[in-house]
């Protein structure tokens, strides 16, 4: 089938997290769609977050913020927390809230898998800042857990399309990864780096 051009716009689906950070001593979280990981090691995830939010303010004023995964059974409350600035609305209470090691990045008991990040380095973008973390702990429900892995069909993450802006769920299983592809591999060639 022949492709057309569609524009410029976003069309990769994107995992949905909560971005968790303390703005003036108050613990706050928004929905961000922008998140991912950028670095082995030391572990290293980036979320993209617009320059005039709330929450850049807290990672900057404590140099730490959590990122939750939520699952599908709080999609209302996590697009709630996409929907009001914790400039004008206390989002403090909208979680139950417990601390890692770090004390300033608040996480959400109800997420099934929670990180607690130390701040890296912003990158200012024209409309975006890019707050790099260090992961400083991963936090998780024992039942998403399965043969020590996440099992994601139990942390039934969220995805968030665009420009249509719709949530999704995960679809099912299809392949391995660095696996899937081998049967394509010549016998003869051996190549370790691609």
């Amino acid at each position: 089938m022949e492709k057309q051009l569609i524009g410029n716009n976003f069309f990769i689906p994107m995992p949905v997290v909560l971005v968790g950070t303390q703005v003036k001593g108050k613990d706050n979280f928004m929905a961000v769609g922008w998140c991912a990981r950028v670095n082995g090691n030391p572990p290293m995830i980036a979320c993209g977050i617009n320059n005039n939010h709330y929450t850049p303010q807290g990672i900057a004023e404590t140099k730490t913020f959590s990122v939750n995964i939520p699952s599908s059974g709080i999609l209302e409350k996590t697009d709630y927390c996409g929907l009001v600035s914790g400039l004008r609305t206390d989002k403090s209470n909208v979680f139950d809230v417990f601390y890692g090691s770090l004390k300033t990045a608040p996480m959400i008991r109800e997420c099934p898998v929670t990180l607690e990040c130390h701040l890296v380095q912003t990158v200012s973008l024209p409309t975006h800042n890019l707050c790099i973390g260090e992961i400083a702990g991963v936090y998780a429900d024992g039942a998403a857990i399965k043969d020590g892995k996440p099992d994601f069909a139990v942390i039934a993450p969220l995805f968030l399309t665009m420009p249509d802006n719709r949530y999704w769920t995960l679809g099912k299983y299809v392949g391995d990864a660095w696996s899937a592809g081998k049967k394509l591999i010549p016998v003869t060639r051996h190549d370790p780096a691609i």
